[in-house]
């Protein structure tokens, strides 16, 4: 057999490490600098300490961008952890046809999700689909301000999100649902195991790593949320910027000649904080589960 040079490893990863090195580790050491200056466009920036993150602390806008995060969060974790559940369970089943619906399913996830948004913008503007049809049905009597209203709104971006997350995260639990053995089913139905107890029992057990996953993933993608919200309040944040995400706070905070990128990069750290906690929590669960695993 023909024997490499010792450095042949190194220089097959090369491209990959400086990759990582000039286009990851390096944007987020400098922004972490960043965050302790004064930094602005065509300025040489000055250290100013933990000022960025004081005035971050006491910022309103901040908090209201948080609070949106943070309902996104509660809302589309347990939505798109159950729900494409449900969905993989369906389509697992061999009807005839089934492959046409699987497909349908995943079709959103292909789209963009700026034009699945400019969709959804047609669908519920003022005279948009939706409130043309509630108005011919007789249900209104002016069309409802689904894209004003700062709820309406932030509950239309989490539809959006939900629709567009189904089909991809229902792949993956088709994936883990493959590897469910069926003599389980089987002998859960001879201790005469209904079907939904069989679902709880039997089915929520084998895929309980993939929905730990799942969740969050989706937990990140929630708190870094932003063409939904940008598209569907044409980059205004909605009413008074309540509905503006921490990621649309930081590109209106730091672009333009007049930009603060000092305080755009320490928003932009307190977000990498915030989206390393779910990632906190799958380790320290993982961590748990292998500490009672017997030896």
């Amino acid at each position: 057999m023909r024997s490499h040079k010792w450095f042949t490893p190194w220089v097959l990863i090369a491209p990959a490490v400086v990759w990582v090195l000039v286009f990851a580790l390096w944007p987020f050491l400098n922004t972490v600098f960043l965050s302790f200056t004064d930094a602005r466009p065509l300025r040489t920036p000055g250290f100013v300490g933990g000022a960025n993150y004081e005035r971050m602390f006491g910022d309103e806008m901040f908090w209201n961008a948080l609070t949106t995060c943070l309902i996104y969060v509660v809302v589309c974790v347990p939505l798109l952890t159950i729900l494409p559940l449900l969905l993989a369970l369906l389509v697992q089943k061999k009807l005839p046809g089934i492959s046409f619906f699987r497909t349908t399913f995943y079709f959103p996830v292909i789209a963009s999700v700026v034009v699945v948004a400019l969709i959804w913008t047609w669908l519920f503007d003022s005279r948009g689909i939706i409130n043309q049809t509630l108005e011919f049905l007789g249900l209104i009597d002016q069309p409802m301000a689904f894209l004003v209203d700062r709820w309406l709104l932030l509950g239309c971006a989490i539809l959006l999100t939900v629709w567009k997350g189904l089909g991809y995260y229902m792949v993956v639990y088709l994936a883990a649902l493959g590897n469910v053995g069926k003599e389980l089913h089987e002998a859960a139905m001879l201790d005469g195991a209904g079907s939904f107890r069989r679902f709880l029992s039997v089915t929520i057990p084998s895929v309980r790593g993939a929905m730990l996953l799942i969740s969050v993933l989706i937990a990140v993608s929630a708190m870094r949320v932003f063409a939904e919200l940008d598209v569907l309040s044409k980059s205004t944040g909605g009413p008074g910027g309540y509905d503006m995400s921490l990621v649309m706070l930081i590109r209106q905070v730091g672009s333009g000649l007049n930009g603060n990128i000092g305080y755009a990069s320490a928003i932009s750290v307190a977000l990498f904080l915030l989206t390393l906690i779910p990632l906190a929590a799958i380790a320290f669960m993982n961590r748990e589960k292998k500490a009672k695993a017997p030896a």
